[in-house]
Formats: C-alpha cells, sequence, structure tokens
C-alpha cells in the first residue's frame, strides 16, 4: 500500500534531496566586491559616476530655453511631465580644466539625470561609456595637486585603466550652492 504525499510534503522531499546533491557541488569562489558607476566624458576627462546617483541616462531632449538664467543653464525638458533643467556641465566649470563648452558632436551628447533631495536636474555631458565596474580596492584618493579647478571638490577618488576614471559625484554637485544659484 504507497503512501499519498500531499504537494507540499512532495515539496519538501524535493527540497532535501536536492540539498544532499548540492552538498557534492565544489564551491564559488569568493567574488571580489567591486564598485559600479556610469562612465562618461567631460571635455577630455573621463569621469564615473556611482550607480545610485543617475537615476537615468537620456539623449540630448528637445529643450525650451529660460530667459535671466546663467549661460550654462541650456534650459528646461519634458520628461513624461516633469520639468527637467538641463545644465551644461563644461560651461559650468568652464574657466577650469574642461575647457568653455560641450563637444560639437551633438550625437554623442546625453543626459544624466540626477535626483536628490529637492533636485531634479539633468547633467549634459559630452558622451556617456555606459556602465563600468572596477574593483573596491583599487579606488584611490585623488592628489590635492591633481585635483584642477572647482571640478575637484566633486571628484571623490579614481580607479586606473588605460585612462584615469574620476569618480564624479552628482549628489555633491546638486547641493552646491554654485549649482543651484542659476539665475543671472
Amino acid at each position: 500500500m504507497t503512501e499519498s504525499l500531499t504537494a507540499f510534503e512532495l515539496l519538501l522531499q524535493i527540497d532535501q534531496r536536492c540539498r544532499v546533491l548540492a552538498a557534492d557541488l565544489p564551491s564559488q569562489p569568493t567574488r571580489q566586491d567591486s564598485w559600479s558607476g556610469i562612465g562618461f566624458r567631460l571635455g577630455e576627462h573621463w569621469y564615473v559616476a556611482p550607480m545610485g546617483e543617475v537615476s537615468e541616462v537620456l539623449h540630448e531632449p528637445r529643450l525650451t530655453q529660460l530667459p535671466g538664467v546663467k549661460p550654462w543653464v541650456k534650459g528646461v525638458a519634458n520628461l513624461r511631465g516633469r520639468l527637467l533643467p538641463i545644465m551644461d556641465v563644461c560651461a559650468f566649470f568652464s574657466d577650469k580644466e574642461l575647457g568653455n563648452e560641450l563637444s560639437a558632436v551633438r550625437k554623442q551628447r546625453r543626459v544624466l539625470v540626477v535626483e536628490y533631495k529637492d533636485v531634479f536636474a539633468g547633467l549634459m555631458v559630452d558622451e556617456v561609456y555606459g556602465l563600468q565596474h572596477f574593483a573596491q580596492d583599487s579606488l584611490e584618493a585623488v592628489p590635492s595637486s591633481e585635483l584642477n579647478g572647482a571640478i575637484g571638490a566633486f571628484v571623490k577618488g579614481r580607479f586606473q585603466r588605460e585612462q584615469s576614471w574620476q569618480v564624479f559625484s552628482p549628489f555633491a554637485l546638486a547641493q552646491s550652492q554654485d549649482f543651484m544659484h542659476v539665475a543671472v
């Protein structure tokens, strides 16, 4: 006489068999912690923004210009019913090491959308290089002698590869009084 099992009891038996068989499998090598961010370029410099500080990446949107704002405020765009102010990051740091404006190749420009506390803004950059992964322990401090101009206040370290990827914090920029003061 065979005993009839309920569905739950049958699942428990399958679970127990899987655990016994899995005990003989080799364990996975321990994975090194990695750091991920969105890679982008401003002028001739390469940056990476922490994943949690960029909510999305957009192609350059259609803009409506605004009167009475600083030249680095390019205008506002409609992003799914929300007004998104678009800021030219190169122009914001114009008298610094980045040059005066974005590159002429409009097709490559992208907007990094930042949402931090009450700030909702788009940071226009020359080019985006997608998701970049680095070993967490390869993050190094940038000597203050190498932090040129005002952008240095927003650089939180760097990773080395073929080129240096400086860790740029959009959240720190969003807290800057200079960045928030857009009126002429």
